[in-house]
């Protein structure tokens, strides 16, 4: 079965020159691009984007670090995307993060990671909708 999730390629990322490097990595895995643009991302948009983080001590730092720079976002589809995409990228603190993942290889920190990956149906369309994307 064939599913939908969504990337964004971060500010620190962005900024270091990895776009290319990062997304190659899913395209090699199998994913196919259905949409992919360069955004910078308002406070509006930020706050709407990490919503369900709302009211916990990180959301402020969140946001900012998002609207610090451009970020890269990308509607990929394949097999299971959702999940084998959340495998690829590795855990959210790139200390944790295996070697050969995404955070893993590019990450600095817990805020600048490197890379956003939907968790879920539900937050695969609450964010494509934040940023305007279908």
């Amino acid at each position: 079965m064939s599913d939908r999730t969504l990337i964004l390629v971060k500010p620190d990322a962005v900024k270091r020159g990895l776009v290319g490097r990062i997304i190659q990595r899913f395209e090699d895995k199998g994913f196919r691009i259905l949409n992919i643009k360069m955004i910078e991302m308002t406070r509006e948009m930020a706050d709407d984007f990490y919503s369900v983080h709302r009211g916990k001590p990180f959301f402020e730092n969140l946001v900012l670090f998002i609207t610090s720079g451009p970020v890269v976002a990308v509607i990929m589809e394949g097999r299971n995307a959702i999940d084998a995409v959340r495998i690829m990228i590795g855990s959210t603190d790139a200390s944790k993060a295996p070697p050969g993942s995404v955070r893993g290889d590019f990450s600095l920190g817990l805020t600048d990671n490197s890379i956003h990956a939907s968790d879920s149906e539900e937050s695969f369309i609450r964010e494509t909708r934040a940023l305007g994307l279908q």
